[in-house]
C-alpha cells in the first residue's frame, strides 16, 4: 500500500525528473540577479512547480498560505501563514523584489494584498486566465480585446469567474503600473494536476481498446504545460516586463485529431479511436468537453483560439506534447490509490460505453 509519505517521496523524485521535461535541469542558474520573491499560494498545482523553478534559478522564495496543505518544496523556502481574507499580518513590514499572486479569484483579496504591498514590492504578477475573454463569441482574441468587468448573469459560473479575474487584473495593473503583470493561462496541464481534466486522456489512452474521440477533427485545442507556464512567469519578472500576456499553447494551431494522434504515439497506445463529430449526439450523451477539447459553439466558440504572439515574443516556449502526456501519466500512476480510484473524469466509462453503443446502433 502506498502511504502519503511514500507518495510525497515519489512525487519529489518524479518532479526532479520531469520539472523541465526533455530539457536539462538548470539548478542554481544565475543568468539573472537573485531576487526575493513572495508567492501568494505555493502548495496547489502551479505553486510547487513555481517555487522549485524559482529556487533552481537562485532566487530566495517566500510562500504565504493558510498552512492547510503540504507540498514537497526546497528546505530553504520561507513559509508564512495567514489568510487572503484579511489575515495578512505575516506580510506587514516585509519587502520583496516581486510578488506572484497564484491564489486569487476574489478581487477583494487582490485589493488587500496590492494595498499592503505596493510600497514594499517593485513587481506584482497576477495569475489570471483566458477566462477573462468569456463569452468567447469570436475566435482569435488577443490582449488588445476588451474584457468584461461587470457580471451580467450571476448564474453563469464561467462569466462570474472571468469577470472576477479581469477585476483582479485591473487592480494589479492600476496599483503597480509598469511593475504590474497579468498572465492569462489557458487550460494548465502536466504533473500534479489537481483538476482531473487533462489526466483523463493519458489514463484512457494507456488503457487501450475502443476509445470515444469527441468533436470535429479540426476543432482547435489549447493547453499550457505547467512547467512552461512557471518558466515564463519567472522570466517575466527577471526581465522586469510589464503588461498582459496570453499563456496559451502550443506555438501553432493544434486540432483535437492531431492531439489524440500524438498522444497515442507518445504512449505507444493500442487505443482505437472512434470519432463522433455530431455535436447534438455528443451533447445528448453528456459529452461536452474532455480537456483539451471543448464543444466549440455559442459562448465557447472561440474558447481554444486565443492568440499567444505577445507571450511568445516575450519568451514563452513549449516542450513537446509527448513529454507532457508521458509525464502526466507517470505522475498519475505514482499517486495513491485513494487519489486515483475515483477520478473526476468528464467522460466516465459508463458515459463512454453508452455513447459508443448508441453511435454504432445509429450507424447500423
Amino acid at each position: 500500500m502506498t502511504t502519503r509519505r511514500d507518495f510525497v517521496k515519489q512525487s519529489a523524485a518524479l518532479g526532479a525528473v520531469t520539472l523541465l521535461g526533455d530539457r536539462p535541469l538548470r539548478f542554481r542558474y544565475m543568468g539573472a540577479a537573485p531576487m526575493r520573491i513572495l508567492i501568494l499560494g505555493g502548495t496547489g498545482f502551479i505553486g510547487p512547480h513555481l517555487v522549485r523553478h524559482a529556487v533552481s534559478r537562485g532566487h530566495k522564495v517566500t510562500i504565504f498560505t493558510r498552512g492547510r496543505r503540504q507540498a514537497d518544496l526546497p528546505n530553504e523556502v520561507e513559509r508564512l501563514v495567514g489568510d487572503r481574507n484579511g489575515q495578512l499580518d505575516a506580510l506587514v513590514g516585509k519587502k520583496w523584489d516581486a510578488v506572484i499572486d497564484d491564489s486569487a479569484t476574489n478581487p477583494d483579496w487582490v485589493r488587500q494584498s496590492v494595498t499592503l504591498l505596493k510600497d514594499n514590492v517593485s513587481q506584482y504578477l497576477f495569475t489570471s486566465s483566458t477566462g477573462v475573454y468569456y463569452p468567447y463569441l469570436k475566435r482569435g482574441r488577443d490582449e488588445n480585446d476588451p474584457v468584461r468587468l461587470e457580471i451580467s448573469d450571476e448564474k453563469d459560473g464561467s462569466e462570474t469567474y472571468g469577470v472576477r479575474k479581469s477585476q483582479c487584473e485591473r487592480l494589479t495593473l492600476e496599483a503597480f503600473g509598469t511593475g504590474g503583470i497579468a498572465v492569462r493561462p489557458t487550460y494548465i496541464v502536466g504533473p500534479g494536476d489537481t483538476t482531473d481534466r487533462f489526466p483523463y486522456w493519458p489514463v484512457r489512452l494507456a488503457r487501450g481498446g475502443e476509445t470515444l474521440a469527441p468533436g470535429k477533427k479540426d476543432d482547435p485545442v489549447q493547453i499550457i504545460d505547467v512547467r512552461d507556464l512557471v518558466e515564463f512567469m519567472i522570466k517575466l519578472i527577471e526581465e522586469k516586463r510589464s503588461g498582459t500576456y496570453n499563456a496559451s499553447g502550443p506555438r501553432g494551431t493544434l486540432t483535437i485529431s492531431q492531439f489524440l494522434d500524438q498522444a497515442v504515439a507518445a504512449l505507444n497506445s493500442r487505443a482505437q479511436l472512434t470519432w463522433i463529430e455530431d455535436y447534438d449526439f455528443l451533447e445528448a450523451h453528456k459529452v461536452t468537453y474532455a480537456v483539451p477539447w471543448v464543444m466549440l459553439k455559442g459562448n465557447n466558440l472561440g474558447h481554444t483560439s486565443i492568440k499567444n504572439d505577445r507571450a511568445i515574443g516575450a519568451g514563452l516556449t513549449f516542450r513537446p506534447l509527448a513529454t507532457t502526456v508521458r509525464d502526466t501519466l507517470a505522475w498519475w500512476n505514482a499517486a495513491p490509490a485513494a487519489r486515483t480510484a475515483t477520478p473526476r473524469f468528464a467522460i466516465t466509462p459508463e458515459i463512454e460505453a453508452k455513447a459508443l453503443s448508441d453511435w454504432h446502433a445509429l450507424r447500423g
